[in-house]
């Protein structure tokens, strides 16, 4: 949610209009007005049966509902040229040491490929701790500098990575990303799934798990923290990739694809359900058959701005 800038611009012309009214005298501060209106934005992705990208839709070829209410679509954009914020944030626990050197050269890679002048990116990597290796910035010779800096450690502190990223990615404007590279594991115990998602789903972060299994055959295959990347990712509305389809740099490049082909569809809420904190959505496609197209986004937003859970630090 964000606040509408032509409201303020349009409140701030009145206030400006009435100070020069004969007989009329304002103070600075009563000059400054504010109107909070939420402009909820919605990522969407779609894409056929055969998994490849549909491009050319319209405003009118979606249909967008908010606890099954329609909402009216207010602002349509496609392929969004909005600002892009990254975290990449790199698991160097023991489970995945083995592929160290092959996610440092893949990411290097993904950095060139993605950075552009207004978009900004941040590393961190996540073992036994979580720590800011970049902060975020638009020069791809930092992150490329911190990516030589990254070292493994014992355990996994996968959701305190997601719920710090998403905290920082909370704090900037445009469209936000968390990639993460893991096999999913979780042993650090501090933060716990839902709790984690809850912070992405606040900040309107969209992940996008890259799922690096060390041994496929191995008896100690976390399935279940690979389940879970996969649903943080559909929750939010980004994605899950395996690095073994192909490798580390497909995967990349995927993640890449999926970034600059959004459509983004933005309502004001209108006809709320009252008492509710978590809204849910919902876009269609309503010509579409059914089964034709798969339409991704995240599945909800939280009305509110309190964060809930204790506060995590980052070295």
């Amino acid at each position: 949610m964000v606040r509408d800038p032509m409201r303020r611009l349009a409140l701030w012309g009145f206030a400006i209009a009435l100070a020069g009214c004969p007989g009329m005298k304002l103070d600075a501060q009563d000059m400054t007005l504010r109107m909070d209106v939420r402009l909820v934005n919605v990522f969407v992705n779609v894409t056929d049966t055969t998994g490849a990208i549909v491009g050319g839709l319209t405003r009118e070829d979606f249909a967008l509902a908010e606890d099954g209410r329609p909402q009216e679509i207010a602002v349509f954009e496609r392929q969004s040229e909005q600002p892009l914020n990254l975290t990449l944030a790199i698991d160097t626990s023991g489970s995945v040491h083995k592929d160290l050197l092959l996610e440092q050269d893949a990411a290097r890679r993904f950095v060139r490929a993605m950075m552009r002048p207004q978009d900004q990116m941040s590393l961190l990597e996540f073992a036994t701790e979580v720590r800011e290796l970049t902060p975020f910035t638009n020069n791809a010779g930092q992150i490329e500098r911190g990516l030589e800096r990254l070292h493994s450690d014992f355990a996994t502190a996968l959701y305190d990575a997601i719920y710090l990223g998403a905290q920082r990615l909370g704090r900037k404007d445009g469209r936000k990303v968390l990639v993460l590279v893991s096999d999913g594991g979780d042993t650090a115990k501090s933060t716990t799934y839902a709790q984690a998602l809850e912070q992405a789903l606040r900040n309107e972060v969209m992940i996008y798990s890259i799922i690096d299994v060390p041994i496929e055959a191995s008896a100690g295959r976390d399935i279940g923290g690979e389940h879970a990347l996969i649903t943080l990712a559909e929750q939010t509305g980004g994605k899950s990739f395996y690095a073994s389809d192909g490798g580390l740099d497909k995967a990349f490049a995927r993640v890449s694809d999926d970034l600059r082909t959004q459509y983004l569809l933005a309502y004001y809420p209108h006809h709320e359900e009252p008492g509710l904190n978590f809204h849910r959505l919902r876009v269609t496609i309503p010509r579409a058959a059914n089964d034709a197209f798969n339409i991704r986004y995240r599945t909800g937003y939280y009305a509110d701005s309190q964060v809930t859970g204790s506060t995590r630090k980052a070295d």
